[in-house]
């Protein structure tokens, strides 16, 4: 039997082992294990089992995701999440689909300090949905754009997503995460303009919030100092080549740390909560990274990424047409697994077609990770939309998907913006 046959054979009992619910990491490193007994013996296959995941666990780049994990731990317990939807709802509030719109703004800063989607969601759903459902807004609009505005987590950085993308890619972390700030912003844009058009168009779906003084606005920027402080140091440190990655994320945590003492808002038991849920989120990105390593390897000897990358490359179809068919596989698998997971299953199949192309490394992460976005609100498993159900106890999880097909079509609307304008996403790396 072919290398490439072992390879298609793998592939396939990959994918019934995930539609036999298992955990996506173990999947990864079974096939990659037993097949590479299959390819080069027992003995190689166990050394292979033995040395990678020390290997990939003990790099120094690694660090970076723990970091920046703890960093949004901090974040969540000092109150930041809260002062900035504060603020952007004494200065948007009064505006027809004004509320809204602050949780959209307020969602964009906060993932400047979170990189996480799910935190992201989670916290500004607790703060933000209660007050819209207050003043009569529609729930599927009031759902959709916290769980869409949630996306932005993964886009603006510093994001984790970027970071899993750069490890699994070789490309620079530093560059991938400057290059999502200005489509985060675009993004962020978007989604308002929709809030904005559907509010005029019906406004009994978002109607007015209460005015506020100019006094009331002013002393509510107050709220936004430690979201700020930590931007500019981590993103500012990040671009001027005052930290690499890995620092930044360190300094970003420490700072937030100093930021929950500074509000005396730092308890024991808040303390060993962020520990632990770092720990938790860090073991179940760092298990999928193994997985993924072991499973590549198996890959790499099968020959399948050079010999597919190679025929779909001499194919007479426009780049354009191969990079849409990559993109409609992306939002299918987002679709029915975790969108990390399909990150890291396809990355190493899909970026030597990227490659073969030759679509921008970095551009392409951008690309990438809208379309994850999109997989964190597409049902049938849209993470954010159920996290937001505990938020929401009292609306139905169709009523919350129903709110955000009008975000996803922004979220497509960016992706075929980035492809005509790439320099949307290259300006600030090509000038680091």
């Amino acid at each position: 039997m072919s290398s490439e046959m072992i390879g298609v054979i793998g592939i396939i009992c990959l994918f019934i082992f995930l539609a036999m619910r298992m955990y996506i990491g173990m999947a990864m490193m079974v096939v990659g294990f037993v097949g590479t007994i299959f390819l080069l013996g027992p003995n190689p296959a166990l050394d292979l089992l033995g040395l990678l995941p020390m290997c990939e666990c003990k790099a120094y780049t690694l660090s970076v995701i723990p970091l920046f994990i703890l960093m949004g731990q901090f974040a969540f317990i000092s109150g930041i999440s809260t002062d900035i939807y504060k603020t952007f709802y004494n200065w948007m509030g009064h505006m027809r689909g004004g509320l809204a719109m602050a949780t959209i703004v307020a969602c964009a800063f906060f993932s400047a300090v979170s990189g996480s989607s799910l935190a992201t969601a989670a916290t500004m759903g607790m703060v933000a949905i209660p007050e819209m459902l207050k003043y009569k807004y529609n729930p599927s609009l009031a759902t959709g754009a916290v769980a869409s505005g949630g996306t932005l987590g993964i886009l603006i950085p510093p994001s984790i997503g970027f970071v899993i993308y750069g490890i699994l890619t070789e490309q620079s972390i530093g560059k991938l995460l400057m290059a999502g700030l200005i489509p985060g912003i675009m993004l962020t844009v978007l989604f308002m303009l929709v809030i904005f058009v559907s509010a005029i168009i019906k406004p009994s779906l978002a109607p007015r919030g209460p005015k506020t003084t100019m006094k009331e606005k002013v002393k509510s920027l107050s709220g936004t100092w430690g979201m700020l402080l930590l931007f500019a140091i981590v993103i500012g440190g990040i671009y001027t080549g005052i930290f690499t990655p890995t620092e930044a994320a360190g300094v970003g945590a420490f700072c937030s740390l100093l930021i929950v003492l500074f509000k005396k808002k730092l308890t024991y038991s808040g303390f060993l909560q962020c520990l632990k849920e770092t720990g938790k989120m860090t073991a179940f990105i760092f298990f999928i990274i193994i997985g993924a390593s072991v499973f590549s390897y198996f890959l790499a000897l099968t020959g399948i990424p050079t010999s597919l990358s190679g025929f779909i490359a001499g194919l007479s179809l426009p780049k354009g047409v191969i990079l849409l068919g990559i993109i409609f596989v992306y939002i299918i698998l987002g679709c029915v697994m975790e969108v990390f997971s399909v990150m890291i299953l396809t990355l190493p199949i899909i970026f030597p077609i990227i490659q073969a192309l030759n679509f921008d490394p970095i551009w392409f992460g951008v690309i990438v990770v809208i379309v994850l976005e999109i997989g964190f609100i597409t049902p049938p498993i849209g993470l954010n939309v159920f996290v937001l159900k505990g938020a929401a106890p009292g609306i139905s999880v169709e009523t919350m998907f129903k709110g955000i097909w009008p975000f996803l079509a922004m979220a497509i609307l960016a992706i075929f913006i980035l492809y005509f304008f790439p320099e949307i996403a290259l300006f600030i790396p090509s000038r680091m």
